[in-house]
């Protein structure tokens, strides 16, 4: 996909031994695209592993916080791998591909970590682990005109698929593992096949959505996925973090039967008063952006972090995502570069897309 990606302009950039286009023009034109249109993702980089076995539901169980043996055929969930602490090692979604098949979508940068210790972890059931990432390509399309440009290439009924699903299908005459997921915000597909028939479909896709389809890189992403509250890992979750801290309790499943990584700790972490610290979005007051890092201030005192910040094209305003500590409720404002910029608590997510009437 590198020489498409280049003859389409793209600036390339390494990420976790991966080579994946930042832009190709104009980040924001490509975030309003998304948000107004479409834009096509190239993800190939994110990690697939497929668990696989008569116990392989179990096994999930006891490897992740989800309650995945539940999930029917065609089913997903977001979920999490903590460590015995309760840390957060990866944020993932797991399909249900079969009754005896699971695909494990990791973080580029935490796959290996992933795959070892899902191997670890499962080798006690009777289930396989398997890599296969490298012959896998992730293709996203994202945005209001999605369904209606995927729908040209495949006979899936798309508008019949339910959010967090998927299913097997042809995608311009190739198979596929066709889902309705994404990070975007927006409604969309990202669809998985085979890396050698990767450009075909990108091919494909960019064809039937003519004109306004538009290919989008990783900046713009980030910023879709900053404006739709949706946490990143190394940003807003980290070994140090628990679900718990960033809010996502939700993905704990204490009430599953049996034991799994992390329960003891996670059990405590939901029985404690609260996270000692909250996770918060904050729209900057000035034009001047606050980035990863930044001290967050109130009453003269520092109160937490920025953990991701940029200006949103949406909004016309700059957002970031912060920790600060539990109780603290301004007024706020973020240090930018030695002068303090005033800035107004927010509701998450920041944007929030229109659902059809």
């Amino acid at each position: 996909m590198r020489s498409v990606h280049e003859r389409l302009g793209a600036t390339m950039t390494e990420f976790a031994g991966w080579l994946m286009p930042l832009r190709y023009g104009s980040e924001t034109a490509e975030h309003t695209a998304v948000r107004t249109g479409a834009g096509l993702f190239d993800l190939s980089h994110m990690g697939e592993i497929a668990v696989s076995g008569p116990a392989a539901g179990a096994a999930l169980d006891y490897a992740l916080t989800g309650w995945l043996s539940r999930l029917k055929v065609g089913q997903a969930r977001y979920t999490m791998m903590c460590a015995p602490d309760g840390g957060i090692l990866d944020d993932l979604v797991v399909y249900c591909q079969a009754a005896d098949r699971f695909l494990v979508v990791a973080n580029a940068a935490n796959a290996a970590v992933v795959l070892s210790e899902l191997a670890r972890r499962c080798g006690q059931y009777d289930a396989t682990v398997a890599d296969e990432t490298a012959g896998t390509a992730l293709i996203a399309i994202q945005g209001p005109r999605a369904q209606g440009v995927l729908g040209h290439l495949t006979t899936l009924d798309l508008p019949a698929q339910k959010y967090y699903s998927g299913a097997y299908a042809q995608v311009a005459g190739v198979p596929t593992w066709v889902a309705r997921t994404g990070y975007t915000g927006e409604d969309g597909f990202e669809v998985y096949c085979a890396a050698d028939d990767a450009e075909h479909v990108w091919g494909a896709l960019m064809k039937a959505g003519e004109p306004g389809l538009v290919p989008a890189g990783l900046a713009a992403r980030d910023t879709l996925r900053l404006e739709a509250g949706m946490p990143l890992y190394g940003n807003e979750l980290d070994a140090g973090t628990t679900p718990f801290d960033a809010g996502l309790g939700r993905v704990v499943r204490l009430d599953k039967p049996g034991d799994f990584v992390g329960r003891a700790a996670l059990a405590a972490a939901a029985a404690a008063d609260g996270p000692g610290r909250a996770l918060i979005g904050l729209v900057g007051q000035s034009r001047r952006v606050p980035r990863h890092g930044y001290p967050v201030m109130s009453g003269g005192t520092r109160v937490g972090t920025v953990t991701s910040g940029a200006p949103s094209p949406t909004l016309a305003k700059p957002i970031a995502l912060a920790y600060v500590t539990r109780g603290a409720t301004g007024p706020f404002a973020i240090d930018v570069r030695g002068r303090l910029e005033p800035a107004d608590l927010a509701e998450l997510p920041f944007y929030r897309r229109s659902q059809p009437a």
